[in-house]
């Protein structure tokens, strides 16, 4: 090793210890936990999955994914340094989807589809929708009668895969491309946020950690990663509005205001995703963007009203059936700490590493991102599963890779952690997602 590699070796060491000692102290407090027979359904805590010994497949199933990986650390940096900006994007939704497909594949085809039949997912109850309408208005009277995806979500997404369904795009394999697009989709909304914000340097620097997170594991196949797309795309169009002017401001403004309407139909967590957008407006005085946001927003949310479905109802009927879920036993105290265990093993050290050093513009992206976390953690309303149930927030985050890297000889090193943290989680956890 040279001496700056082995001096940057030494410079993220501090970084890495902190990011071990979190996972291993709420991994032996889950584990007690487990041992004095609490029923934490968590069975490799911090995450949900159980530990293995190596893939199904051996060490051949890991070809792919650190093949991929290899090639990506090996390339992103330059071409994000030399690509045009648009085809950039295009690159970055391109290499998000085919990291999170190997690791997905890990576990052979059905690593793809798997997380889409298990049981209470969306799928299994489509069959009970006989006509959207009847559906949403009574989806909060029959909520408890459904299962538990449908449950804990507003209907936007089981009415989807219905309508998908009734096309010939029904089963499970459609359902879990339609989530990857979607999550996938996240990397270039992300992006332009934070060229946005923080200008083109820092959001090209910041393109090969938003791709090669672990959080990856989760974009193949999760509902989660949709939600994340759409919100991130409901995110980058307000705030680019505020940077703007006239008709192109006003477009911007409404069809993010209703990117977020559809988001909060898909997910009640993504109401936090706001936050963002919110800190932008007022930092920018742009108080326009925010009554036109507003506006597309109440569109989306009016048309869903007239069908049958009102919001804040869904809302306090899913939180009575999260408090009488596993969640009513699931100590608040434990997993203060363990969410945010979760929460770093899906954005990796490099992460943790850009937001000890957050400052600068980019702390208009990232800080919103971390107020976002604090929130959702201290509400009790996410006792456990946040490595797939916070991705909306946590894409926010891994911009904060830029930070981290501002010296050449430490981006490959920090990439490599990044894609060895991701390949050790789906060598020693079989995921339940």
């Amino acid at each position: 090793m040279t001496t700056s590699r082995l001096a940057a070796a030494k410079a993220m060491a501090p970084t890495l210890g902190v990011f071990m000692v979190l996972v291993l102290a709420s991994n032996r407090w889950g584990q007690s936990l487990l041992d004095d027979g609490v029923r934490l359904r968590i069975l490799a805590p911090p995450i949900i999955g159980r530990f293995r010994f190596g893939p199904p497949g051996g060490a051949l199933a890991l070809v792919p994914p650190i093949a991929i990986g290899l090639i990506l650390l090996r390339q992103l940096p330059r071409l994000a340094a030399t690509l045009r900006w648009r085809h950039l994007l295009m690159l970055s939704a391109v290499a998000a989807a085919a990291w999170a497909v190997s690791l997905a594949l890990v576990d052979g085809p059905s690593g793809l589809t798997r997380p889409m039949e298990l049981p209470g997912h969306y799928l299994l109850d489509i069959d009970r929708i006989d006509s959207p309408g009847a559906f949403l208005r009574g989806f909060t009277d029959h909520i408890g009668e459904y299962g538990t995806h449908i449950r804990s979500h507003p209907p936007g997404l089981v009415l989807l895969l219905w309508a998908m369904d009734r096309v010939g795009l029904g089963g499970s394999g459609w359902a879990a491309a339609l989530v990857i697009v979607g999550g996938a989709s996240a990397a270039p909304a992300v992006l332009l946020t934070t060229r946005e914000l923080a200008g083109d340097a820092l959001a090209r620097r910041a393109l090969p950690f938003v791709v090669l997170a672990p959080a990856a594991l989760y974009v193949a196949s999760t509902g989660d990663a949709l939600f994340a797309g759409v919100a991130a795309w409901g995110v980058a169009a307000v705030v680019i509005a505020t940077g703007r002017h006239g008709r192109r401001r006003d477009g911007l403004a409404i069809a993010g205001g209703a990117g977020f309407g559809v988001a909060l139909l898909l997910s009640y967590g993504a109401a936090l995703v706001l936050v963002l957008p919110l800190v932008v407006i007022v930092v920018r005085r742009s108080w326009r963007v925010a009554v036109l946001a507003a506006l597309g927003g109440s569109g989306v949310f009016a048309v869903a009203a007239l069908a049958g479905f009102w919001w804040v109802e869904g809302l306090f009927a899913t939180r009575l059936e999260y408090l009488e879920s596993v969640a009513s036993v699931r100590p608040y105290g434990y997993f203060l700490l363990a969410n945010l265990a979760a929460l770093a093993l899906i954005v990796g050290p490099a992460t943790l590493a850009g937001i000890q050093r957050l400052r600068g513009p980019l702390a208009l992206v990232v800080g919103p991102a971390l107020a976002m976390v604090v929130l959702a953690d201290l509400s009790g309303m996410s006792k456990g599963e946040v490595e797939r149930i916070w991705l909306p927030f946590a894409v926010f985050l891994l911009p904060a890779g830029a930070l981290a890297a501002e010296e050449p000889s430490r981006v490959r090193l920090w990439l490599v952690a990044q894609v060895t943290l991701a390949i050790l989680i789906t060598t020693a956890v079989r995921t339940h997602w």
